[in-house]
């Protein structure tokens, strides 16, 4: 029988870290299915399809990984897809209170959802896709931060980001 397990955010923008919890689920699991979740409540800086399409350019290369959307209670997506398992991640204090209130909703819902945490590699703890955009949109440097196509897709976002990092880039390569 195959594991599979739900992996839901909003993912505005996806992070190192994002892509580091996606690859150790999938030392639990057999496929992960990362689901771009529509948050009506959050104001998005990427699409929904802008941010598929990115993480879908991130694991092109792996078959385990399965990137969907949904704009519906979780447990009602789970239950489309017949999986039982959420995978999340946890950085801090604040952020077990608020899944622990989650995982409880969704059994609530659902009794036969599990909800399987996994803790932040140290590297990544800081990070979160709202500190991302906020340093971006300042023009400070997110580089080790986010994939590749994360920071080209930053650049169209924030001319600030753009300038100041192109400049940084330019610098580096000429040995400056």
């Amino acid at each position: 029988m195959e594991r599979l397990a739900v992996y839901p955010g909003s993912f505005d923008p996806v992070t190192n870290g994002h892509v580091d919890l996606i690859n150790r689920a999938l030392t639990l699991f057999d496929k992960l299915i990362v689901t771009v979740a529509l948050n009506p409540l959050k104001t998005h800086l990427f699409t929904m399809e802008e941010r598929v399409e990115i993480i879908r350019e991130i694991f092109k290369d792996n078959p385990r990984v399965i990137i969907d959307s949904f704009d519906c209670l979780l447990v009602e997506y789970l239950d489309r897809r017949n999986v039982h398992v959420v995978v999340r991640g946890l950085r801090a204090v604040l952020d077990f209170e608020y899944e622990y209130q989650m995982a409880l909703m969704n059994r609530k819902l659902d009794r036969n959802i599990e909800s399987v945490f996994l803790m932040t590699s140290y590297r990544w703890f800081y990070i979160s896709s709202k500190i991302i955009k906020e340093v971006a949109s300042m023009g400070g440097s997110v580089i080790e931060l986010v994939p590749d196509v994360v920071n080209r897709k930053l650049k169209e976002k924030f001319p600030r980001y753009r300038e100041l990092n192109s400049k940084n880039t330019s610098e580096k390569l000429n040995g400056r």
